[in-house]
């Protein structure tokens, strides 16, 4: 028994689509962990995350902040917190596990671990240069023609922002982290928990989306193993503070053309590689 991961699928590219149909576990009992971004339409995310679960052991996901946009080209029209729980009640249905629910543990080699999907979103506290204040940072993104498709289609009701959404999401999440009382841990999520991971982005000020400063010390404080995450399209292995980060992510086909030599396809995550 294996577990990989992978994420920014974004299937509504055809390339994607024929990656996404060609992996195949290495057995029955593999685990899959998806950290977001498989699409904007409702049918492509529950199509994809059927297609895992017929062929792994487990699969556990998170959603990325293309799973949540109120696309106007997808029939299902449900925003923030709602379009959200509606995912969650199909994994569900398919028995792919969610950050909603009870954390599995893997017993494969490197375990046992608890893997940890963890839904944060991001509060703008990814500041660039020379901001001291998120409202700086948004005016020098927006000068430097910098904006995330988020801010059309990333929708946060009930809540006032996407600011206070993901407070309210680092809240309950590190409730349930805290429960673990210390037990090893596979932390999945769709973004970068450190700043430190975004310092590769060519734009900086695109950092702001991409992250909390609240989460920047939980791979040392909740006992990460490791930590999966995606969203950034650099798909790499670093460490920090002696943990592993994985960027798990497929990303869009044009940008494959800058990193050739990069595998495609699943990251083996345990047993640690060679």
């Amino acid at each position: 028994m294996k577990m990989f991961a992978i994420s920014d699928v974004h299937v509504r590219y055809p390339e994607n689509q024929q990656v996404v149909e060609g992996l195949r576990p290495e057995s029955d009992e593999d685990w899959l962990l998806v950290a977001g971004d498989i699409g904007e339409a409702v049918a492509d995310v529950e199509a994809t995350l059927r297609l895992f679960a017929s062929r792994f052991g487990t699969v556990v996901w998170t959603p990325g902040n293309h799973e949540l946009w109120s696309h106007p080209k997808d029939p299902n029209a449900l925003r923030g917190e709602e379009r959200y729980q509606h995912l969650v009640r199909l994994c569900r249905e398919m028995g792919v596990h969610t950050p909603e629910d009870p954390y599995p543990v893997f017993t494969g080699e490197g375990g046992p671990v608890t893997v940890a999907p963890l839904f944060l979103l991001y509060d703008y506290s990814f500041m660039p240069e020379g901001a001291s204040t998120p409202e700086q940072g948004l005016e020098i993104a927006l000068n430097a023609g910098i904006v995330a498709t988020d801010e059309a289609l990333l929708f946060p009701d009930p809540y006032p922002s996407r600011a206070a959404w993901c407070s309210a999401r680092v809240e309950y999440t590190e409730k349930r982290l805290l429960d673990l009382d210390g037990a090893r841990t596979v932390l999945v999520n769709h973004f970068p928990l450190t700043r430190e991971a975004t310092r590769t982005l060519r734009y900086q000020e695109f950092a702001q989306w991409c992250g909390t400063t609240r989460s920047a010390d939980w791979h040392l404080r909740f006992n990460a193993e490791v930590v999966v995450y995606g969203h950034l399209h650099i798909p790499r292995t670093t460490v920090e503070d002696g943990v592993r980060f994985e960027e798990v992510s497929i990303g869009y086909p044009r940008e494959r053309q800058y990193r050739r030599g990069v595998p495609l396809g699943l990251r083996q995550i345990l047993p640690v590689p060679a």
